[in-house]
């Protein structure tokens, strides 16, 4: 039987059955060969490290550090590794934990890490076959913030005093706005509680001042001691407690210094301007600016946290079941 017996339709079904044949052929012709081109293709090179890196070979029974500077095992540690503004690069073995704080981890094909892997600022490269770790070893990564973190932790004071760039001063302004915002919103919440805290800093500026501190070092002591002591369920409630009063009185406190700064402000300096946003806007953008002067910032910080504890814990609060019963008698 030949082609020619066939009717024209049969034949060009198979006309066309042939090209659809032909064409996955080639299409499969050709994925076969960007497969083996990819295959071909060398590996990407392992992560150099960083070449000034010290080296610590043989067998050490303690734990290893690096403080600003990189670290390259070569030997055994016994215990554990830890880099502070550096890389923690593995060719031998650590029976313990590996961490890095403004760096990477770096495991060699072959080295073997016992612990958990903490990197904070960097990565964990392991290269692609599998670390020689232990199953029930976690790790832990944040790969955020590399250089800023290894900077911090090679020079700790460059904290005190920033880089000057775009990236600050938008900051700055961003804080102005947040707290301008909050400022206005809290204002109209609590008109007569913001204005009684506004009198009683300005009258008694030294007495708040003291219950703040003595309010701080209580505070820090009894988490302190609750995390020490206490079980650790109750020890975490009692920080997260501790956190959210010194955020409350944070947000209040901030909010009275600056309508009182803003008032001081326009007083001796705009006697004419009687708007209250203007005024919260004056002592916001005074105690940011203050915020942001190099080696000055801290102190500004603590005493800003110190008064703000303060006009927390000395604020009178009326609370609503109380004013019923009042009226009830």
């Amino acid at each position: 039987m030949i082609l020619s017996d066939f009717s024209p339709h049969i034949v060009s079904k198979i006309s066309k059955a042939g090209q659809k044949f032909e064409r996955a052929t080639w299409l499969a012709i050709a994925l076969l060969l960007f497969v083996i081109a990819v295959g071909a293709q060398p590996a990407a090179p392992e992560h150099p490290g960083d070449p000034a890196a010290r080296v610590i070979d043989g067998v050490v029974n303690t734990t290893v550090f690096g403080m600003g500077q990189s670290i390259r095992i070569t030997g055994t540690v016994k215990e554990g590794a830890i880099a502070f503004g550096g890389d923690v690069i593995v060719e031998g073995e650590v029976d313990g934990d590996v961490a890095a704080i403004g760096g990477s981890v770096i495991q060699r094909e072959g080295a073997r890490i016992g612990g958990d892997v903490i990197v904070l600022g960097g990565i964990y490269h392991h290269g692609k076959a599998a670390p020689d770790r232990d199953p029930k070893s976690v790790t832990i990564m944040y790969a955020g913030y590399e250089d800023q973190l290894r900077r911090v932790m090679r020079e700790p004071f460059s904290v005190l005093h920033p880089q000057l760039s775009a990236i600050f001063f938008g900051t700055r302004l961003l804080a102005i706005l947040i707290w301008f915002v909050i400022s206005l919103a809290l204002t109209a919440a609590m008109p007569n509680t913001i204005s009684r805290a506004v009198t009683r800093l300005q009258l008694t500026s030294l007495r708040v001042a003291l219950i703040g501190f003595l309010g701080s070092v209580a505070i820090t002591i009894g988490v302190l001691g609750s995390l020490w002591l206490l079980p650790s369920v109750v020890g975490a409630a009692i920080s997260i407690m501790a956190l959210l009063l010194a955020v409350v009185a944070t947000v209040f406190g901030r909010v009275v210094i600056f309508a009182a700064t803003g008032q001081w402000l326009q007083r001796h300096l705009l006697p004419r301007v009687q708007s209250e946003a203007f005024i919260l806007l004056l002592g916001v953008a005074f105690w940011i600016f203050w915020s942001s002067v190099p080696y000055v910032w801290p102190l500004v910080q603590a005493g800003l946290l110190v008064a703000s504890l303060g006009l927390a814990l000395t604020a009178r609060y009326r609370i609503g079941w109380q004013k019923t019963r009042s009226a009830s008698d």
